[in-house]
């Protein structure tokens, strides 16, 4: 599953720099797929989404740091844990329960976002 970012965040921007697929974006933040990733132009993700890595999305939230689901693979081919949730000094970064993900299916987005990792 995915990691959110609940209300209790305190916005240090502690997780941001730590997020390897750039998926943490300060609220209010407008966000591409493109950020961080190997991703350009038009694609389909691999939950079937089409999408243009190069066009800005909406802010997740526009009063805390947000991840955008569609790239968090919970650090799973870069780190043992989620490194937001290692450096979260008020213990915000939590799974996601609305978005259950196998461990085979986050490296699958890892691999996808990241080809030459």
């Amino acid at each position: 599953m995915a990691i959110i970012i609940t209300d209790e965040c305190i916005n240090c921007g502690a997780c941001e720099p730590e997020c390897p697929n750039t998926a943490i974006y300060e609220g209010a933040e407008d966000w591409r797929y493109q950020d961080g990733t190997s991703l350009s132009g038009d694609v389909i993700l691999p939950n079937g989404k089409n999408i243009n890595a190069d066009v800005f999305q909406e802010p997740v939230s526009d009063e805390i740091y947000f991840i955008v689901p569609d790239k968090c693979t919970e650090c799973k081919g870069f780190h043992d844990e989620p490194q937001c949730a290692a450096v979260c000094p008020v213990d915000c970064c939590v799974p996601d329960n609305d978005i259950q993900e196998s461990e085979e299916t986050l490296l699958g987005k890892q691999k996808f976002m990241h080809p030459d990792s």
